[in-house]
């Protein structure tokens, strides 16, 4: 929805101190300039900055904190905008900090198989950099042609191959941040691990709250020798869920593992042609990697595991060619929602693998309830789900109905043992959720740790980790007599 509360004002000397620090087209004041900012992927939050810096060297990003530091004034640091939380939506009264200019890769290398990269490089770029050493990035967001790796890294992003490879956190060997007042931090470095406490995985995933990245060490691996890709329809998506878990139990871990169910096959099979089969409740699609001489004998044993969990057809890619085909329909799954309805909600939760069938069963009944269709697309083999809940925001309430929808999905992935965010963070949007997720006495120590890296509370404020007093509120609004207001979740 669309924020009503106009913004604080900046000071004026502020503004008069940033435009001695940049170039004329490096701050935007006007407007039409803002427009753009008011929002990242989570179009149903926004709000207009007041004004937004494009810095292009590391001492013009110090010189902003720090001047915003001595007046009091927050700071948003934003990427490409492709997040799906709202972790980038402007704060009322504060600056939005845009890296969109920090593209260079600083230095690629081969040998120790690692590249250095300024935030504002874009995820797909890094491997088609590292393409001629034989090397590869192994996290690859759907999003990745546009989305950036200090976007990855605030938000600890995924992708269809983290099943195997691990997420952002994973990969990430070093990083260097600049605090509110200016610091610049160096964390980790080019060795697989380093003295002290893992405060790389701390600030993986911190959203922006605890300092500005603005250099990421990432780890490279070489391409593998061989691929081959399988897509199995199965009959029900209650068999196609049951078989991702009889795959890993097989002792087998794809590269990828992805699960679409008819809607979402049907969609992207209009969109792309990709060749799916659109009479099948769902498809899992399957990437198997290594060397070639094992190889066959994995393809073979999981072709077995598909056909007992009852599938009824699976086409096997036999050339580079094919494999991107198959994998063309995935890829372009969330722009293919977007011809089923004039909007669509994403959400992001995890839940453990073997619970796949009953939360999707369950989703499927409130789909019904609510009267909103849902599209399911996920990474099956860790349990990330990304139900795409279809609606239009130009009938009345039905916005607030998809909302409400996609709250009670989070708190299902809570109750069956999972995770209220998988990848996409929790920014403003799942701010209730966390609610549900944690305690006071945990929600109090995050605050600690915020406290004690930004003590004034300026960068990013209002995201990720909500206030006691809203949770305190949310609990006497949801919970009744211990219990939440859903009978049907106490099952799980």
């Amino acid at each position: 929805m669309l924020e009503t509360v106009p913004p604080a004002s900046i000071p004026a000397e502020l503004i008069a101190e940033l435009r001695a620090l940049l170039p004329p087209a490096a701050l935007l004041t006007e407007p039409e300039a803002l427009r753009p900012y008011e929002c990242d992927a989570l179009s149903n939050k926004r709000r207009t900055p007041e004004v937004v810096c494009l810095p292009e060297t590391l001492e013009q990003i110090r010189a902003i904190l720090r001047a915003c530091h001595l007046r009091g004034v927050p700071v948003v640091a934003r990427g490409a905008g492709t997040g799906l939380s709202g972790g980038a939506l402007p704060v009322a009264g504060g600056v939005l900090l845009s890296l969109a200019r920090f593209t260079r890769i600083q230095e690629l290398d081969p040998v120790n198989r690692t590249a250095r990269l300024e935030p504002g490089v874009r995820n797909l770029v890094v491997s088609q950099a590292a393409a001629p050493h034989g090397l590869y990035y192994a996290p690859d967001p759907s999003s990745q042609i546009a989305c950036t790796i200090g976007g990855n890294v605030a938000e600890n992003a995924g992708g269809v191959h983290c099943l195997k490879y691990g997420l952002t956190v994973h990969n990430v060997l070093g990083l260097k941040i600049l605090t509110m007042e200016g610091d610049l931090l160096e964390i980790g470095g080019q060795a697989l691990d380093g003295p002290g406490y893992d405060l790389l995985a701390l600030f993986t995933g911190s959203e922006g709250l605890l300092g500005v990245i603005v250099e990421i060490t990432v780890r490279l691996l070489p391409r593998p020798e061989d691929v081959t890709v399988l897509l199995a329809a199965f009959p029900t998506l209650a068999a196609a869920a049951a078989t991702v878990s009889r795959i890993l139990a097989g002792g087998i871990v794809p590269a990828g593992l992805e699960l679409m169910d008819q809607l979402a096959v049907q969609a992207s099979e209009d969109y792309v042609q990709a060749g799916y089969p659109r009479d099948a409740a769902a498809v899992l699609l399957c990437e198997l990697d290594g060397c070639s001489a094992e190889l066959e004998d994995e393809t073979a044993r999981l072709e077995d595991l598909l056909r007992a969990g009852g599938a009824s057809s699976i086409q096997r890619a036999r050339s580079p060619e094919e494999r991107q085909r198959l994998w063309a329909g995935r890829k372009a799954a969330f722009p293919a929602a977007g011809r089923l309805a004039p909007d669509y909600y994403c959400m992001d939760g995890t839940i453990p693998r073997h619970r796949l069938a009953e939360v999707l069963e369950q989703i499927g009944r409130w789909s019904r309830e609510y009267g909103l269709r849902v599209a399911n697309v996920f990474h099956a083999g860790d349990g990330n789900l990304h139900p795409l809940i279809l609606y239009d925001a130009a009938r009345p309430g039905e916005l607030e109905r998809a909302e409400a929808f996609g709250a009670r999905i989070l708190e299902l992935c809570v109750a069956a043992g999972g995770t209220i965010t998988g990848e996409h963070g929790v920014g403003v949007e799942k701010l209730d959720a966390m609610c549900s997720q944690f305690g006071q006495a945990e929600l109090a120590q995050f605050h600690r740790i915020k406290e004690a890296f930004d003590p004034g509370g300026l960068l990013n404020p209002g995201k990720a980790v909500p206030t006691l007093h809203r949770c305190a509120e949310w609990g006497a609004m949801h919970v009744h007599g211990g219990r939440l207001p859903f009978p049907e979740l106490e099952r799980f």
